[in-house]
């Protein structure tokens, strides 16, 4: 069964899997896998930029999104004549042939990997480059393409390993996915510390950040800037304890809520003992 595994830490936006794939694709017919993909409005590979949290705590993530290769494929349910079928090697294909005029298989994607052909009447999606592995290739060419391991593809067991940190896109969903995350982005919360009276930021203050549904805590020191951060925390409500030698401790619990968004709390002042 083959798979992809997709590294968000490793991805750094440079698109290149974005574009080999037009590349392979656009204008070119290769049958019976899939017809030419149009020059536009189509991304079988589709890099997702998001910015997030606020000035001037922000970061920027980068999600490959491809089709998903799913065990319980929803187009391949709504498909008629078996107008999409799974490969021994565990690739979801739509016929071209097959699939002429059945646009339910588009509508039927929860992930939007499905695009429709205006001009050929026909839904159109990635072939983990089937025919390319056909003729010797040992992955895709987005693989192929990333210079920095963001993507993999290969066996299940050769990734069995690692995959019990792996997640995929929408659960909820319920399709089986075969395409695994490593290190898809929760909230973060970032903030900073300083004695406002002095004019000055404070170095190595002790952050506490407190979940308060669940009672765990994280434990931070303020950087060379002053600057704390957070990351990889779930969605949720928290309070901030921030204590330094010399300072009085400050307890905030106004407004620190991941739970719609990555969040910048902004300037905690301490004030001397």
């Amino acid at each position: 069964m083959k798979v992809f595994v997709v590294d968000i830490d490793k991805c750094v936006g440079c698109r290149s899997c974005q574009l080999v794939c037009k590349d392979e694709h656009c204008d070119n017919d290769w049958m019976p896998y899939a017809a030419p993909q149009p020059d536009t409005g189509q991304f079988w590979m589709n890099v997702q930029e998001q910015e997030r949290g606020q000035s001037p705590k922000v970061c920027v993530t980068y999600t490959p999104v491809l089709c998903q290769h799913c065990a319980d494929a929803p187009c391949m349910a709504v498909a008629k004549d078996g107008a999409v079928y799974r490969r021994e090697d565990g690739l979801v294909v739509v016929d071209p042939v097959k699939s002429k005029g059945q646009e339910q298989i588009v509508k039927a994607c929860p992930y939007h990997a499905v695009f429709w052909n205006e001009e050929l009447q026909i839904p159109q999606k990635c072939t983990g480059c089937a025919h390319l592995l056909d003729d010797g290739w040992t992955v895709p060419r987005c693989v192929e393409a990333c210079a920095h391991d963001a993507l993999r593809f290969g066996e299940l067991d050769d990734f069995a390993g690692e995959l019990n940190a792996a997640e995929c896109l929408l659960p909820e969903a319920g399709t089986n996915p075969h395409v695994y995350y490593l290190n898809l982005p929760k909230r973060f919360i970032g903030g900073e510390v300083a004695d406002l009276e002095a004019e000055e930021v404070l170095i190595g203050a002790r952050v506490v950040l407190t979940n308060l549904a669940s009672g765990e805590t994280l434990e931070t020191t303020t950087d060379d800037f002053g600057d704390f951060w957070f990351k990889q925390i779930p969605a949720a409500e928290y309070s901030i304890d921030v204590e330094m030698d010399g300072y009085r401790t400050r307890h905030v619990t106004d407004f620190i809520s991941t739970v719609e968004r990555d969040l910048n709390v902004g300037t905690i002042a301490l004030y001397r003992a």
